[in-house]
């Protein structure tokens, strides 16, 4: 009992600290920016459900729509232009980022599951394929990767094949994990009242910190009108302090971002582990208005501390404000990843069962680049990747930033091949100085090669490999079918000029037969979200 008394003592003392410290007003509403952007907003539509009374959250619990709450919708997406077909003659190589986000399909799911329409530059396609997990074989002894390549017909368009590419990370059990320096960045702001905003990020951090150790060590750092230090290098074994600081959060002010990321890094280089995980954790919606507030000098920012060799997780919350594009500029450029968490579920997925993909970097700047053989293939189209396209010259450039690729993870891409006899026009540039080449003669449609650092290194390392006929199949496997799915589900939301024959109802049919459906939970809510599409 006296034990009790005493938790709650330091809930209050620590409630009147952090107001103290921030100088900001305990608020009863939220407070949404209204300033308008260059990228993807309409204030008119109704993209998210609305806000409700903050209070502790509970499993399930979701927000509440509202017709009074369009006028004040200010999400903000980056433009997409989909990656259309390229000639081989032309453009023989095919250059990007390897992407491990996933925000992008649970912002999606939310909308749907909301009733709210979809704007399409929340559908970022690479990002919904790399949600799932797919049955790709583990690496053994030193491997770091273990790379699948398989070919088949292209599901929506009889002119083209489908190539899937699938890279898995070796995974590491727990107990194997170097200690980990980890800096809670939370966003305390007045936009983060809602109980989708501050509530939820305190459930999802303490699920965090139930599977902390000893050697780990936490800072907290919380900013609104300003940023404060609220715990600074203590023990993962010290849940109890750490869980009061949580439970005594609450959300007034301004949203003074650029502050709290300078202090979050000042705080993680304090506590720096050579051969550790050093990471700072950001939970905000991304609706930064006082300070250093654009992308462009945000991303600036983020590039700058970088450097410091400490990697960043961003955490993106809420409805109807969250800026999905500074979210998604800070994890690109931070050394990062980006989740969204729409609920407390998704907070468990992300924190918990992909800890490790999560929060601990197997390998950093992965970079890949296709080359076609124009003898075997007259054209191609990446599907999504569109905001980590490089230049061909960017591949063989270690100064170049790339993404990141966590324990046990996965990245899928694919692509639409068109060969030699598809009726598919596609375009070449006449070239007035280099007339036709002598072409190498092979039996390889393309190769594929992966460069990659290791999260202590600097110098990339090399891997390739070739893709010939021996991969095609007239019965694909249920990995390149149920990424098949995801793709056409993707395009039909986009409504992209090549979803081709895709339909929700042909999707469906395909889902309805794959085994690994009824096998996946997070595969058979998929399922039931093209079912309300249909």
């Amino acid at each position: 009992m006296n034990m009790q008394r005493g938790v709650d003592m330091n809930k209050k003392i620590l409630a009147i600290f952090v107001a103290c410290a921030l100088m900001i007003p305990m608020l009863t509403s939220c407070s949404r920016s209204l300033s308008t952007s260059s990228t993807t907003q309409n204030p008119n539509i109704n993209y998210a459900a609305s806000t409700t009374q903050a209070g502790a959250y509970a499993e399930g619990t979701t927000a509440g729509a509202s017709a009074d709450d369009s006028e004040f919708n200010t999400e903000e997406y980056n433009q997409i232009v989909e990656n259309s077909y390229m000639s081989v003659a032309s453009s023989p190589l095919s250059t990007f980022s390897a992407d491990v986000d996933t925000a992008s399909y649970s912002n999606v799911r939310r909308m749907i599951n909301d009733g709210s329409q979809i704007p399409a530059d929340a559908v970022r396609i690479e990002e919904m394929i790399n949600y799932f997990s797919y049955d790709y074989p583990e690496p053994e002894g030193d491997d770091l990767f273990t790379v699948t390549r398989e070919l088949a017909d292209c599901p929506w368009n009889s002119e083209s094949k489908l190539l899937m590419i699938g890279v898995q990370a070796k995974n590491i059990n727990y107990d194997e994990l170097p200690a980990s320096n980890f800096v809670f960045l939370l966003d305390v702001s007045g936009s983060m009242y809602d109980s989708d905003k501050l509530p939820l990020v305190v459930a999802a951090m303490k699920l965090l910190t139930e599977n902390l150790r000893e050697e780990d060590r936490i800072s907290i750092v919380v900013y609104a009108g300003d940023d404060a230090v609220l715990l600074d290098g203590a023990s993962g074994e010290d849940k109890l302090e750490i869980t009061a600081i949580l439970d005594g959060l609450e959300a007034g002010g301004s949203t003074q971002g650029s502050a709290g990321i300078k202090t979050a890094y000042e705080l993680a280089e304090k506590h720096f582990i050579e051969g550790g995980n050093n990471r700072v954790i950001l939970a905000t919606d991304g609706d930064l208005n006082v300070g250093i507030t654009s992308e462009g000098a945000l991303t600036d920012l983020i590039k700058e501390k970088a450097e410091t060799g400490v990697f960043l997780s961003v955490l993106g919350f809420g409805t109807g404000n969250i800026k999905d594009n500074k979210m998604e500029a800070l994890a690109d450029n931070g050394n990062g990843n980006f989740s969204y968490i729409d609920s407390i579920l998704e907070a468990k997925k992300v924190l918990v069962e992909e800890m490790g993909g999560t929060l601990f970097t197997v390998a950093k700047d992965v970079k890949f680049q296709v080359e076609f053989n124009p003898e075997q293939v007259k054209g191609y189209r990446l599907i999504g990747y569109e905001n980590r396209l490089l230049n061909a010259e960017d591949f063989a450039d270690d100064t170049k930033d790339a993404g990141e690729i966590g324990a046990g993870l996965r990245v899928t891409v694919l692509y639409e091949i068109v060969l030699p006899d598809s009726e598919i026009d596609i375009p070449e540039t006449d070239l007035k100085y280099q007339g036709d080449s002598e072409i190498k003669s092979s039996d390889e449609w393309l190769t594929v090669s992966i460069r990659y650092k290791l999260p202590d290194g600097d110098e990339s390392q090399l891997e390739s490999y070739p893709v010939t006929e021996e991969q095609y199949s007239g019965d694909p496997s249920e990995n390149l079918k149920f990424a098949a799915c995801v793709v056409q589900f993707g395009m039909l939301l986009r409504d992209s000029e090549y979803k081709g024959s895709a339909t929700y109802d042909s999707v469906m049919k395909t889902l309805s037969g794959l085994y690994c459906v009824k096998a996946d939970p997070y595969k058979e809510e998929f399922y039931s979200l093209v079912k309300k599409m249909d």
